[in-house]
């Protein structure tokens, strides 16, 4: 009769080990089974915390700075072109001597001429010096808009205005309006029509006279300025310092024409006349 075989200790404990238990089970010496491929070190499944995407962004150049820069350049460099040519060319229109404006004629009434009540025939027309009314018209700045007496402006003359007077038949309205924006408000000034004038504009001070074609003619201005009030031209105005102001001549002037009336102030002579003969230097080039 057969024996009956003992089993083998090795093969029960690994037969514990391939069955589905638990690791561990299978006797003392079985080894643990690792769940992942990569062996006892190797990071245990499922999702793990990984590097987030590098956000990679692109340095935008600031154009709309660079334009607005770029459009600060230009306007300023247009800017100082600009003030450049305009002080170019106030430079070359002013005027530093008498001589320098064309055309200009020059003559030779002496200070201290007498004060009349009667009509003048002068010599020049308009006329810019000789005897002349105790009361002078307001020289003020003042636009007339009728021709005013010319004994009472040529003492405005003496007391060193500039008078621009027009032929009201040669000038267009819109002259007129140009011609009165050189006079209106400026002290030593004063502006009126003159019947039968020569010349389309006239200006006098005392002992200078300039007539042009034109009422846009650039030496109306720069006579204008150069000799209201100029007390440097030698023989320009005798009474420096001598005031325009005459309110009630400048709200009731007296015409052409009309007998002498005492108008607001008046002043004496202040030498004795020395005639009302004058004497043409023209410089007309």
């Amino acid at each position: 009769m057969a024996k009956d075989r003992k089993p083998d200790a090795g093969r029960s404990g690994g037969g514990a080990g391939r069955s589905g238990g638990a690791p561990g089970r299978g006797g003392s010496g079985a080894r643990p089974v690792s769940t992942t491929k990569g062996g006892a070190g190797a990071r245990p499944s499922g999702r793990g915390r990984t590097r987030p995407p590098t956000q990679v962004v692109t340095q935008q150049r600031p154009w709309g700075l660079i334009a607005a820069a770029v459009a600060v350049v230009v306007f300023a460099a247009a800017a100082i072109t600009y003030a450049v040519v305009q002080v170019r060319q106030a430079d070359a229109e002013r005027i530093d001597a008498i001589d320098e404006i064309a055309g200009i004629e020059s003559f030779d009434y002496a200070a201290g001429q007498e004060h009349v009540t009667t009509p003048v025939e002068y010599d020049q027309s308009p006329p810019v010096g000789g005897p002349h009314d105790g009361n002078w018209a307001d020289c003020t700045g003042t636009v007339y808009d009728v021709d005013v007496r010319h004994e009472n402006a040529v003492h405005s003359l003496e007391h060193g205005a500039v008078w621009i007077a027009y032929n009201p038949d040669e000038v267009s309205d819109e002259d007129v309006e140009r011609l009165s924006g050189l006079v209106d408000g400026i002290s030593g000034r004063l502006m009126s029509p003159y019947e039968g004038l020569d010349a389309a504009v006239s200006l006098q001070s005392w002992n200078h006279q300039l007539k042009v074609d034109s009422a846009d003619d650039p030496r109306i201005e720069q006579f204008a300025d150069f000799l209201t009030f100029n007390g440097d031209v030698e023989g320009h105005y005798p009474e420096i310092g001598a005031s325009c102001e005459n309110p009630d001549f400048a709200a009731s002037p007296l015409v052409a024409g009309d007998a002498s009336t005492p108008v607001g102030p008046s002043d004496a002579p202040t030498t004795p006349t020395m005639g009302a003969e004058g004497t043409t230097e023209s410089t007309t080039e």
